[in-house]
Order: C-alpha cells, then structure tokens, then sequence
C-alpha cells in the first residue's frame, strides 16, 4: 500500500497466512483486520477497495492488517467455500491483536460476508466497529450485524445487486448508504469511498 506496509505470514488453520500491516502516526486507537473479494475470482489483500478501507483506517489513526485467504498468493491450503476462510479471519484477529486493544473489521464483496460471521463469532459487543462494502449478500449467508455498523453499497452494482443487500438489511432495521451511479468496484469512486469510511470513524 505504501513504502511502510510490512509484510508479514504466520502459522493459519491451514497453513501460513500472508499479511500486510500499516501503522497510523503516533498511538494507534486499535486494530482493523480487513478481509479481501471472493479468492476464485482475483481477490487479493492488494485489491483497490480493500486497500481504500486500509488507508481511510490508518487516516483515522487504526492499525491495520490486510490478509490473504488460504490458497491465495503466499498463504497455503486451498479454497474452503467460506468456512475455512471465516477461521483465517479468526486467526488474523486472534494473531495480531494485543489483549484489550479496541477491534474494528471490515471486509469488501465476499470478505464483508467472511467479516460478518467473523464479528458474529468474536461476538459484537468486542466490536467497536465492522465495515461491510458491497456486501455479498446475494450469493452468500451474511450474517446479522450489530446496529452501528457501516454498510456501503454502490447504486449500479452489477455483481451484488443493491436490492439483495436492502433484503438482508430490512429485516435488521439496518441503514445502507448507497453510492448514486457507482458499481460493484468503486471505479472512480475510491476517493469517495475512502472518505464516507474516514467520516463515520471520525
């Protein structure tokens, strides 16, 4: 992400599990572990969205780890359908955390399914923040999410239809800030992206 990302693998349920870490100037507030698109269709921890999310925590003063999914670049295993994937989410967490700091996740497409079930496991009162963007909310189970997470959807999302992501927020009472005329990818858009995510930190 920048001339400062350190990249790091440790030992993961199925293997070692790639990371990149950024640090914020100063004290950091806590640690946001933020997981990347579907593995079978070219996401990566490098992927322009996941490193959006990266930069707008590092701005709000986050420590942040992106982290391969087993079977994707160096991290080992193969593709778990989801399943394994929540549990190197898990591992992540449980690896970079310090006992007691504040936890943030965030996850885009496929990862922002991984996130809610990791959040759902951790359990959300641990939570003080989960960011969900285009949320694959289509063709994977989210989870139920706490009330003050941050959901961003883009308005022409041609992957995740933005109407399966009001079905599976309506019944949470939950809002979903959707981004006119953008699609599943935020192409243009990053800048914007970056800051909606920077103002609900704030």
């Amino acid at each position: 992400m920048n001339s400062q990302t350190e990249r790091e693998s440790f030992t993961g349920p199925a293997g070692p599990l790639e990371c990149a870490l950024d640090a914020p100037a100063g004290a950091a507030r806590g640690v946001a572990v933020i997981a990347h698109p579907h593995p079978l269709h070219g996401g990566t921890m490098d992927n322009k969205v996941v490193q959006t999310l990266a930069r707008a925590f590092v701005q709000q003063g986050w420590r942040t780890v992106r982290f391969n999914f087993r079977g994707i670049g160096a991290s080992g295993g193969a593709w778990d359908e989801g399943r394994g994937e929540i549990d190197d989410m898990l591992a992540v967490m449980a690896h970079h955390r310090n006992e007691g700091e504040p936890l943030a996740l965030a996850g885009f497409s496929f990862g922002a399914y991984v996130a809610s079930h990791a959040a759902q496991r951790v359990g959300h009162e641990q939570l003080e923040r989960l960011v969900l963007v285009g949320p694959a909310t289509r063709n994977f189970e989210v989870a139920a999410v706490p009330p003050h997470t941050l959901v961003i959807h883009g308005e022409q999302d041609d992957v995740v239809p933005l109407a399966a992501t009001f079905d599976w927020a309506r019944p949470q009472g939950l809002p979903v800030l959707v981004v006119p005329g953008v699609g599943h990818f935020f192409h243009g858009q990053l800048p914007l992206l970056k800051n909606l995510v920077v103002r609900a930190l704030a």
